[in-house]
């Protein structure tokens, strides 16, 4: 069983990183500014880094692990309208450029898209936009109608505009990162999605632009979430009732964390899974805490020998049964 907390790449991608993080990125705002500066990368393999700002050490995490694999890194940063909804505040989500820029320069980032609503949607809301689907309305797509359409129209969109042969993600926006690997697999684009952990504070709270939003008092309880988790994992041998049983003992001692969801469920289809199941599943969380809505996750193996694990096998989920919601083997 494996537990992890923090995941930080270690740069191997020799002088030219090095090089890179001695000089600051290209700034490209505009289409033709990132068509021409992406011209100018030359030759070799390039990743992205999707963002809407407000960088963090999760996000330094992915840029890493790009750096130390692609011959050049883009960063993309925009806070994309499309994925918030109307009782959502665009205009109190947090922008920081500047410090931004600079992690962006500190790890090496060749090419930075910063572009406006109006360069992404030069023609106002698209008419035709991606549907997730079915798995888009469960768990964060029911707390969060929409959310997860706009989600992939922008993700469509800028892997297009990038050309990008990897595009970075982190494990603790699961329902996202499962989206995004579906559109790239249904609809043939032409990148890898490549997944990193989630990145942790030392306390174990998942790091998330939205944690500065914490009073002392709210981060205490936040802890919850990744307590859950934790024992959720620890059970995971047992079962799935044990693994449910164990991380709602953790939530419900702390009745200031209100509650959303606390779900084990199969990777590939974020339905719950019944008792016979045994093999990889995801355990999910997401609830308020104060004023801030907070999401977490951990990818464990249920049954003999199960525990945690950092991310996901490449096949998860597709060596066991898919099952419906009503607990029985899917066709």
């Amino acid at each position: 069983m494996t537990e992890t907390f923090d995941s930080t790449v270690t740069n191997t991608n020799g002088t030219g990183a090095s090089q890179a993080a001695s000089r600051a990125p290209i700034i490209a705002r505009t289409r033709a500014e990132l068509k021409a500066a992406r011209a100018n990368l030359g030759d070799g393999d390039i990743g992205v880094v999707m963002t809407m700002g407000a960088l963090h050490e999760g996000h330094a995490t992915l840029i890493r692990r790009a750096r130390a694999r692609e011959q050049h890194v883009i960063v993309t940063i925009f806070l994309n309208p499309l994925q918030f909804g109307p009782r959502e505040d665009l205009s109190h989500y947090p922008r920081m450029v500047d410090a931004d820029l600079e992690i962006c320069r500190r790890e090496g980032v060749d090419l930075v898209f910063l572009p406006t609503p109006d360069v992404i949607y030069p023609d106002g809301d698209p008419g035709v936009r991606v549907s997730a689907g079915p798995i888009g309305n469960v768990l964060e797509g029911q707390a969060r109608p929409g959310h997860f359409d706009g989600v992939l129209t922008v993700v469509g969109k800028l892997l297009h505009l990038t050309g990008a042969d990897r595009s970075y993600y982190g494990q603790k926006d699961a329902q996202q990162l499962l989206l995004i690997r579906r559109m790239a697999r249904d609809l043939d684009f032409p990148v890898e999605v490549v997944t990193a952990p989630t990145v942790r504070e030392a306390d174990g709270l998942a790091m998330s632009s939205r944690n500065m939003y914490l009073t002392e008092s709210d981060r205490e309880t936040a802890l919850c979430l990744s307590r859950a988790l934790r024992a959720g994992a620890a059970a995971a041998a047992e079962g799935p009732s044990a693994v449910r049983r164990a991380a709602r003992a953790v939530v419900v001692k702390e009745p200031l964390a209100l509650i959303d969801y606390l779900v084990l469920v199969h990777p590939s289809t974020l339905e719950d899974v019944p008792e016979w199941y045994r093999g990889e599943a995801l355990l999910a969380v997401a609830g308020r805490v104060g004023t801030t809505r907070l999401i977490d996750n951990i990818p464990i193996s249920v049954g003999p020998g199960g525990g945690a694990l950092e991310v996901f096998s490449e096949n998860a989920g597709r060596d066991q049964p898919p099952v419906n919601r009503a607990g029985s083997v899917g066709l």
